[in-house]
C-alpha cells in the first residue's frame, strides 16, 4: 500500500487474503520480509512481421514464516554455527532479514534468508499462545544497553500466571532482558515452557542438552485500550465472502488486527515507514480513560487524511458554479 502497488493487482476477497495476493513486481516484499522467489515467462502472442512479443510473467514468492515474537528452539548445529546462539531465542524484528535475541545473554544475530534455509527453523510458540503473568518482584542483574536501537537490561524476574491467582501459589524465578521495562506490580505477556504442549523436535533436543528456563517473558502488557485511537491505517480493500466464512473469523481478525496496533503504539521503530493518519472521529475525552503509563503514538506523527478524490470533486462543483454565474 505505501507504494501503492496493490492497485495493479485484482480485486481482494477474504477467503483469498490468507492465500496469497497476485501484483505486478516482488522489489516491495524484498525489503520487508526474507523471501525466495522464483520467475517464469509463457510465450501469450507473437507478431513474426514486427518482431513483437507478448509474454505473461509468474512470479512465486514464498515467505519466512518465523514473526516478531515468535519463540525459536535453534537446532544444536545451528546454535553452534551461530556461535553458541540459543538455544531459545526470540525474533525482535522481521525485514529482508529476521533478527534473533537470546533473552538470557543478550546475544542478537541477523538471519539472512539464505542462511535461514539452511537451518529452515520453524516457530516452537508464537504470539497467539502468550501467557498473561504478574510480575511479583523485578532485581535487575545489569546495566540497561542498547542493540539495534533497542533497550534491554538483564534482570531476574518473580511472576506469576494470571490464570493462577486463587488456585494455588506457583511462582517462577525467571532471568529477562526486559529489566528496564518491569516493576513490581505490572503485568506481562510470556511463553509458559512449564505447561505447554509442544510438538518441536528441536525443542526437544534443547531440552536434553541443558535445563530450559519455565518461562519466557516477551513484553510488557498494559491494560485493555479502547478501540478508537487518535490514529488510523490505511487498508486494503478486501470483500468479504460470505460463502466461506468460518465461525469467528471476523471477530479473530479485529483480534489480531488489534494486537498489530497495540505494537506499533509500544514500538516508534516498527511504525518507522509506516503512514499513520488523524483519526477525525476521535475525541480528546476519550483519552481519559487511558492510563499514564500506556505508550501512545504522539500526535506530531500523525499526517492528515486527504482524499483526493473529494479534492477533485470540490473543484467541479466550484468550476459549475463560477460557469451558472457568467
Amino acid at each position: 500500500m505505501h507504494h501503492l502497488v496493490h492497485s495493479q493487482g485484482p480485486k481482494l476477497t477474504s477467503a483469498e487474503a490468507s492465500k496469497g495476493y497476485p501484483l505486478g513486481s516482488c522489489s516491495p516484499i524484498v525489503k520487508v520480509a526474507p523471501i525466495q522467489t522464483n520467475t517464469a515467462k509463457q510465450l501469450v502472442s507473437h507478431d513474426t512481421k514486427s518482431f513483437i512479443y507478448n509474454y505473461k510473467y509468474t512470479f512465486s514468492v514464498e515467505i519466512c514464516p518465523i514473526c516478531r515474537e515468535d519463540l525459536i528452539a535453534l537446532s544444536p548445529k545451528a546454535s553452534r554455527d551461530l556461535g553458541g546462539l540459543g538455544p531459545l531465542v526470540l525474533c525482535t524484528k522481521v525485514t529482508n532479514a529476521i533478527a534473533l535475541l537470546d533473552p538470557l545473554t543478550l546475544r542478537v544475530h541477523h538471519l539472512e534468508e539464505k542462511k535461514y534455509r539452511v537451518y529452515n527453523f520453524k516457530a516452537a510458540l508464537t504470539s497467539k499462545q502468550l501467557v498473561q503473568y504478574m510480575v511479583l518482584d523485578i532485581e535487575p542483574e545489569s546495566p540497561e544497553i542498547t542493540i539495534d536501537g533497542s533497550r534491554y537490561q538483564l534482570a531476574y524476574a518473580q511472576v506469576a500466571r494470571m490464570s493462577d491467582f486463587g488456585k494455588n501459589d506457583t511462582v517462577f524465578t525467571v532471568r529477562t532482558h526486559l529489566g528496564h521495562r518491569l516493576n513490581p506490580g505490572d503485568l506481562a505477556l510470556g511463553y509458559d515452557l512449564y505447561g505447554a504442549n509442544m510438538n518441536d523436535d528441536d525443542m526437544d533436543k534443547a531440552l536434553l542438552r541443558q535445563n530450559l528456563p519455565e518461562v519466557v517473558l516477551v513484553k510488557k502488557s498494559y491494560e485493555k485500550r479502547p478501540r478508537t485511537r487518535r490514529w488510523k491505517l490505511k487498508r486494503l480493500p478486501v470483500e468479504e465472502d460470505l460463502g466461506n466464512k468460518a465461525k469467528g473469523e471476523e471477530e479473530r481478525r479485529e483480534n489480531e488486527y488489534d494486537m498489530f496496533v497495540r505494537d506499533l503504539e509500544s514500538d516508534p521503530e516498527l511504525r518507522f515507514g509506516i503512514n499513520l493518519y488523524k483519526n477525525e472521529d476521535y475525541r480528546s475525552e476519550m483519552a481519559s480513560t487511558i492510563g499514564d503509563d500506556v505508550p501512545t503514538v504522539p500526535i506530531e506523527e500523525l499526517i492528515e487524511d486527504l482524499t483526493l478524490g473529494d479534492d477533485e470533486d470540490e473543484e467541479e462543483e466550484e468550476g459549475a458554479d463560477a460557469g451558472m454565474v457568467e
